[in-house]
């Protein structure tokens, strides 16, 4: 039901109230009206009978009452009228006439109390009024009713009772009613047809307002609103067409617009402005989120947040990160929040076994039975693999487990906003991997690809405090080439960087994972063994000697042949400073070459003294 139509009977209904309401006012005030009058009148011709029957009596021609009764029967609405006599009347002045005997019940009553009674009898076609009136003896009445009958003051010595037509007047009254109620009728028609007339503009313009503006929840401000009504009707009409052109033009296309910074394909909306309100949303925690880390260290920290995001921010609970080098084809696990991974051994160690990284798409077990061999699921049900380039060097590898088709279900819903926070950290990862990069060629010497002076400075400032906390033991090899300068001088700098390029192969085959290989400077080299006993120390600076004297470089038609000085001092046995000990290695160094070289040397107390 429209508004026009519930106005329309409101109003109806109130002026159908408003008119019964009179009508039954009138109805009761006319038959009020008719009962009062007939009940005057019954009072007037009490009087006129009172009188008559006391003229009647001084003139002594009560014996003629009968006639003078029956002419006031034929008054007007008396259908009835009759006397009762007091039995002390009787006793003095003998019995009345037959028809002065009391009549009822009433008549006895009245007779008896000298209290006047009346009552209404209606039915559909006639309505009357009985009364009986008492009539009191009184010496102050004139004439002197106690001089004439033998009773004391305030007896009654009869009763007038009448019985009057009302029905005239009760007929009149209803056609009066009757007359009213068709004005009723026909004021509440013209009054309905002037509000429709005036008002149902309004309901249309109103109408026309309500169906743009649900319109315009579902982004649509094409709407232009038209009215049949003048002055203030028609501005209200041309503003909000104005409005919604603007509309139209602000936000006809907002959310488009908007996808061209994340996607989102897991958020839907009839209500565009809702949606976009949800997209501007995202947009402000990912920028939020990428200002975060493009403070952070290096991209391990950005690793750690992006843990976090996963737990807290989309509630996963049971997945795994992995980052694959793409040169070696290597997955590396970074994180996994159950400690196993539920993927296989050969995917750990061969990235192309992970089926998500090979073919570069999202891997979703509800897509089709057995759809990854690899993932061994470890009594998990469901997973979901999410691959992510970071660049030519680099992809992450999300993994997700769940144990019900509907957990993953609603996991796939959150899968678009995760990349939408992957894609915002993946210019930063990138930039701190392209830091780290050009911070290790940094610390890396160019000819040979070892660590040069400059990450030895930091590694020690590093690991100093550690050395004095966990008494960590080193031996340090400070390694020459023996006559390198000739090498130069003879035959180029390009020779002499070959035999620079080989000793540095030789040093990286020679020590474990866990040694550091640098080069000190020009042609002297320095190895760092970590925890290495004084056998194994001597075995590796054995080797590296022996596996460089047996190296032969071919320069045309002549053949190079090179020898190593070797210098070795221990930490804490020499000294309690790292520092101090690669001096003392330096050192024994020294003592190698002026004791004739292509030798190795340990470091003693008496080659330094004073230090």
């Amino acid at each position: 039901m429209n508004t026009n139509k519930k106005i329309l009977i409101i109003i109806a209904l109130m002026l159908i109230l408003l008119a019964t309401a009179t009508i039954i006012n009138v109805a009761i005030n006319f038959r009020d009206y008719s009962y009062n009058n007939a009940l005057e009148k019954s009072r007037m011709t009490a009087e006129v009978v009172r009188d008559g029957l006391t003229a009647h009596m001084v003139n002594g021609i009560m014996n003629k009452r009968d006639f003078f009764l029956t002419n006031i029967s034929n008054y007007d609405d008396v259908k009835k009228l009759w006397i009762v006599r007091s039995p002390k009347v009787d006793a003095q002045y003998g019995p009345g006439l037959p028809k002065e005997e009391p009549r009822d019940a009433m008549d006895a009553r009245v007779l008896k109390s000298g209290i006047m009674e009346k009552f209404v009898k209606e039915d559909a076609d006639t309505a009357s009024l009985r009364v009986s009136i008492p009539y009191i003896a009184s010496s102050l009445d004139t004439p002197n009713c106690l001089a004439c009958h033998h009773v004391d003051e305030g007896d009654v010595l009869g009763v007038v009772s009448m019985e009057f037509d009302i029905s005239r007047t009760r007929n009149v009254g209803m056609f009066t009613v009757l007359r009213i109620f068709g004005l009723n009728v026909i004021f509440i028609i013209i009054a309905l047809y002037l509000t429709n007339y005036y008002i149902k503009p309004y309901m249309e313009l109103f109408a026309n307002l309500q169906q743009g503006i649900k319109k315009a929840h579902l982004g649509d401000f094409t709407h232009r609103f038209t009215t049949k009504i003048k002055g203030e009707g028609k501005e209200v009409a041309d503003d909000m067409n104005g409005l919604f052109e603007r509309m139209q033009e602000a936000f006809g296309n907002i959310k488009d617009q908007l996808s061209t910074f994340v996607a989102r394909s897991n958020i839907s909306s009839s209500d565009p402005l809702y949606e976009a309100s949800n997209i501007i949303h995202e947009l402000s925690d990912i920028y939020k989120f990428k200002k975060t880390i493009e403070l952070d260290k290096d991209k391990y920290a950005i690793y750690k947040r992006i843990y976090h995001l996963l737990q807290e921010k989309f509630e996963l609970k049971h997945f795994a990160v992995y980052e694959v080098n793409h040169t070696r084809k290597e997955r590396t696990l970074l994180y996994i929040t159950k400690g196993k991974s539920f993927c296989s051994h050969e995917a750990d160690t061969d990235a192309l076994e992970c089926r998500a990284y090979r073919t570069s798409t999202d891997i979703i077990s509800t897509d089709f039975p057995e759809l990854c061999a690899s993932c061994t699921s470890n009594g998990e049900i469901e997973y979901a693999c999410l691959p992510f380039v970071i660049n030519a060097d680099y992809t992450l590898v999300l993994s997700i487990s769940s144990k019900t088709k509907e957990e993953l279900g609603d996991i796939s819903g959150k899968i678009t906003s995760i990349k939408n926070y992957l894609e915002a950290a993946k210019p930063v990862i990138e930039s701190k991997i392209l830091m780290d990069i050009l911070r290790d060629s940094s610390l890396r010497d160019g000819i040979t690809g070892l660590y040069n002076r400059r990450f030895l400075e930091e590694h020690i400032e590093h690991e100093q405090a550690q050395i004095q906390r966990d008494r960590t033991c080193y031996d340090i090899l400070m390694i020459d080439i023996d006559y390198f300068k000739l090498v130069n001088d003879t035959y180029g700098h390009d020779v002499g960087d070959t035999v620079i390029k080989a000793l540095s192969q030789i040093l990286k085959e020679s020590i474990r994972e866990a040694d550091l290989a640098i080069r000190y400077g020009g042609e002297e080299f320095l190895i760092l063994l970590r925890h290495t006993s004084a056998e194994a120390t001597q075995r590796i600076a054995s080797s590296i000697h022996e596996n460089f004297k047996a190296k032969k470089f071919i320069i045309g038609s002549e053949t190079l042949e090179k020898t190593l000085s070797i210098g070795i001092a221990k930490l804490p046995e020499d000294a309690d400073s790292i520092w101090k000990v690669i001096k003392y290695a330096d050192t024994a160094l020294y003592a190698a070459k002026n004791t004739g070289r292509n030798k190795i040397v340990y470091f003693k107390s008496e080659m330094f003294e004073g230090y």
